[in-house]
């Protein structure tokens, strides 16, 4: 029977140097650095494609490497190991190179997407609050704050995707809520209303010209009591509406501040008010009922609602009470004084605005100026 001879005896027998093929560790360590830097590049994300031949190619090379630990190669013949190992380290690069690539260019698109959101907030909670504008919207900025604070939590762990999508659904919160405020508070910037207001206003000092007394404004938008005698201001104070003052009063309990001409039927020192001291208006009156009854009418009002009443001009110490029934609250030393300038009969005129650069109509354009095209 013929003797086998093994390949390794033949080169032997042969006289020549057989090689055994083995991968340089070198190679393979830096193959597996490319590994460890994909894994942190997140390159299954930000290269999937190249991540996944890396992947792919690096297993097979290894388990080849495994189940062949010392394979035999003649001289001449090329080590097929090492040119698979350089294959799958090019591609490592490549991948490496495109995962970072990406990643820092989503980082820096979720990093400014974060910043301008942030920007729009701080200035949209700013305006929010000088025009008194929050209970108008609710939870709303509450939420949109909320979910600012996750765009930036996802963004600090890397997570530059989901950063970018609650940044943009904060974004869109925000610009609903500034279609809301154009809505319920664009008449402060509306020319024929604020005429109308001014028309209004120059009534009352018309008439304390002529009657040489007394007479109130009141701007809602700038939050100011103004006291006329003669046709002349003499005094002006700062003021607080009811929590929902700045919107038009439609019925009882609705917190808005009335808008109108009224007249100082009764004036209420300590003991008669439970306020400080107080002035009663003659809400509402004949122009009040109307626009209740248009607004019943129209269905535009709760099914059991009232007009309400009892709305004063008033100082400190009931603030809960002052705030639900929407009425003007002063400081009580100011009270005292205007308590002393004015008379019952006296006319009260209160307006949205004295003129269309009020504080509400420039916070509304400032909001509208940082909403996303």
């Amino acid at each position: 029977m013929p003797r086998i001879i093994s390949l390794a005896a033949l080169v032997l027998a042969l006289g020549m140097a057989a090689c055994v093929q083995k991968a340089p560790p070198e190679l393979v360590q830096a193959v597996e650095r490319l590994d460890r830097e994909l894994t942190a590049a997140q390159g299954a994300e930000f290269a999937p494609e190249e991540y996944a031949k890396f992947v792919e190619h690096w297993t097979a090379v290894r388990g080849r490497m495994l189940a062949e630990p010392d394979v035999i190669r003649l001289p001449w013949e090329p080590n097929r190991l090492v040119a698979e190992l350089l294959k799958v380290q090019e591609q490592g690069v490549l991948a490496v190179s495109t995962a970072t690539r990406r990643r820092e260019a989503e980082h820096q698109q979720a990093a400014s997407r974060l910043t301008q959101l942030e920007e729009r907030i701080q200035t949209f909670t700013g305006n929010l609050d000088t025009m008194g504008g929050r209970v108008v919207l609710g939870r709303r900025p509450v939420e949109t704050e909320l979910l600012a604070k996750q765009a930036r939590s996802f963004f600090e762990q890397g997570q530059f995707a989901r950063s970018q999508r609650a940044s943009q659904q904060a974004a869109k919160l925000l610009d609903h809520q500034i279609e809301r405020l154009g809505t319920e508070l664009g008449r402060y910037a509306d020319e024929r209303r604020v005429t109308a207001w001014r028309n209004m206003v120059a009534q009352t000092v018309n008439w304390s010209r002529r009657h040489h007394g007394a007479a109130i404004v009141v701007s809602k938008a700038d939050r100011r009591l103004f006291v006329y005698r003669e046709g002349k201001a003499v005094a002006s104070y700062p003021v607080s509406l009811g929590y929902n003052g700045i919107l038009e009063k439609r019925y009882q309990g609705d917190g808005a501040t009335p808008e109108g001409q009224y007249r100082i039927v009764r004036k209420r020192d300590r003991g008669d008010t439970k306020f400080h001291r107080a002035l009663l208006l003659d809400y509402p009156n004949s122009q009040d009922r109307r626009r209740f009854q248009q607004a019943r009418a129209a269905g535009a009002l709760p099914p059991k609602a009232s007009i309400g009443g009892q709305i004063e001009i008033h100082g400190g110490e009931n603030r809960a009470l002052s705030e639900t029934l929407g009425c003007v609250q002063l400081e009580n030393r100011q009270i005292d004084a205007l308590f002393d300038l004015i008379e019952e009969g006296a006319p009260v005129t209160i307006v949205g605005a004295l003129g269309l650069s009020n504080a509400v109509s420039l916070a509304l354009a400032e909001l509208e100026q940082t909403e996303e095209g």
